[in-house]
């Protein structure tokens, strides 16, 4: 696990950078800064749901990494289900919070565009990295419980920090 976690360790640095290029568009635009952590947190947090759901199916055999995997599919399409349905409340309450501690500076219809969009494309890189992530741990008869949670995670904050500030170039 040291040379999974040494380079996992670099990718978070590489999201640190990342998230320090966009400093003057997250002072500029204060719901923003909010959204950040939450998404970051919600984006690892469907890859690791994801995770061990999948984890659980292969320890007790019935996942299969078949293209007609009906277990697999359900759980891709429960993931985004959870995003659609989470991430919009996520922007409304970043909007909100923003909004009772200073002047919100984008509309509450933008934050909310933002966040679901952002959650979207995350739950779906989620899916992927996590099915990837698992099918590797199986491949190469690792416990997939000790690996894909870890790998996923930090995989997500650095995606989360790019879906992110992609979106909010999109949209903003």
């Amino acid at each position: 696990m040291l040379p999974v976690l040494i380079v996992l360790t670099a990718i978070e640095l590489g999201s640190g950078i990342v998230l320090d290029t966009f400093e003057s568009t997250l002072l500029r635009y204060p719901t923003l800064l909010v959204l950040v952590p939450v998404t970051i947190g919600m984006a690892g947090n469907l890859g690791s749901i994801l995770a061990a759901r999948l984890s659980t199916a292969l320890h007790l055999g019935l996942l299969s990494f078949d293209a007609d995997d009906e277990r697999l599919a359900g759980n891709a399409v429960a993931t985004i289900a959870l995003a659609v349905t989470v991430f919009p409340l996520v922007g409304a309450g970043a909007w909100l919070l923003q909004t009772a501690l200073s002047t919100a500076r984008l509309t509450l219809p933008m934050v909310v565009a933002v966040a679901l969009t952002s959650g979207v494309v995350l739950a779906a890189l989620a899916v992927a990295v996590t099915t990837i992530t698992t099918y590797a741990a199986y491949r190469f008869e690792l416990d997939p419980d000790d690996v894909v949670i870890p790998v996923v995670t930090n995989v997500c904050d650095v995606l989360g920090v790019l879906v992110l500030f992609g979106v909010v170039r999109l949209l903003v």
